[in-house]
């Protein structure tokens, strides 16, 4: 047997799982496809999480978190995992040709941005289409730039697009903001932000680069078209549990299936944080989610000797 434990994705909830886990002694390796940090390395500002009265930015977070997981000895490498098998008691995970064994895994791989799945979407992909305001806003700068969505993370992004243009226009299918209140007070409050209601992007259009949006108005059934340099897609996570399907029970939108113990169907499997069926997903659920779980696989492989 190669580790006690195996965390696949280095959230906030695979990263806390893997503190606890290297504190209690077990054996842990830490699964990454990307960087140690997943989606909360995209939040410019992290508000409401404990112990952060000025807040704090989600890349210093996860540099934080991978530094003290890895004082306790959480071993971590970057592979993308094709599947999760069981023999017996054993956990066997696939990346290409390696496999890795252990006794317990915990499934924190998150969830991606969910697409649009609309004309053009896919063909201007990192040519004005992005989902990552921080990643690509700097891109934009004195640009027309258009942000899909009404939620937390779609007004986030437009607030954090004000940095490098003079207005960023906010769409949304509704005529309200699903956002937060102290969020969607702020957007606003902000001259910069305008709002765009009741509207659907049905097609993005472009030569090399994206040079126009095409709206539909869903009350009025009208059609009408925007100029835009960007467009950054805000409209949720879709989860990443395509490689468990056959494995352990989802839920109708692909999410996880736990108890409150972060146990699924397979016992020594569990999961933790965005991937899992849960009410609220947030930084400090996440890191709860984590620690509940590396304390349940402690007792699993307790239990096994």
């Amino acid at each position: 047997m190669d580790w006690d434990l195996i965390i696949v994705g280095g959230g906030p909830a695979g990263l806390t799982a893997g503190l606890y886990a290297s504190r209690a002694r077990l054996k842990t390796l830490l699964i990454e496809r990307l960087i140690s940090g997943g989606q909360m390395t995209n939040t410019t500002e992290i508000e409401n999480y404990p112990g952060t009265p000025k807040g704090t930015t989600g890349t210093e977070l996860a540099f934080r978190m991978e530094e003290q997981a890895k004082e306790f000895g959480l071993q971590i490498i970057h592979k993308n995992v094709d599947k999760i098998e069981t023999e017996d008691s054993t956990k066997l995970v696939h990346c290409g040709d390696e496999v890795y064994t252990a006794k317990s895994v915990i499934i924190s791989s998150g969830a991606e941005p969910r697409k649009l799945n609309i004309p053009g979407e896919e063909d201007y992909v990192c040519r004005g289409v992005s989902y990552c305001a921080t990643c690509d806003g700097s891109f934009f700068s004195d640009k027309e730039i258009v942000v899909v969505g009404g939620g937390d993370n779609a007004i986030e992004e437009a607030l954090f697009l004000t940095r490098f243009t003079r207005e960023v226009k906010v769409i949304h299918r509704r005529n309200k903001l699903r956002a937060t209140q102290v969020l969607q007070e702020r957007a606003f409050r902000n001259k910069n932000i305008k709002f765009i209601w009741d509207s659907i992007v049905k097609e993005i259009k472009g030569t090399e680069l994206v040079k126009e949006v095409i709206l539909e108005n869903v009350k009025k059934s009208e059609i009408s078209s925007l100029k835009v340099d960007g467009v950054f897609i805000a409209v949720g996570y879709v989860p990443d549990t395509k490689y468990l399907e056959g494995l352990i029970t989802l839920d109708s939108n692909g999410y996880i299936v736990t108890n409150e113990n972060m146990e699924t169907n397979i016992p020594g499997i569990y999961a933790a944080g965005d991937i899992r069926k849960k009410l609220l997903r947030q930084v400090v659920t996440a890191t709860a989610d984590g620690a509940i779980a590396a304390e349940m696989a402690s007792h699993y492989i307790e239990n096994l000797k």
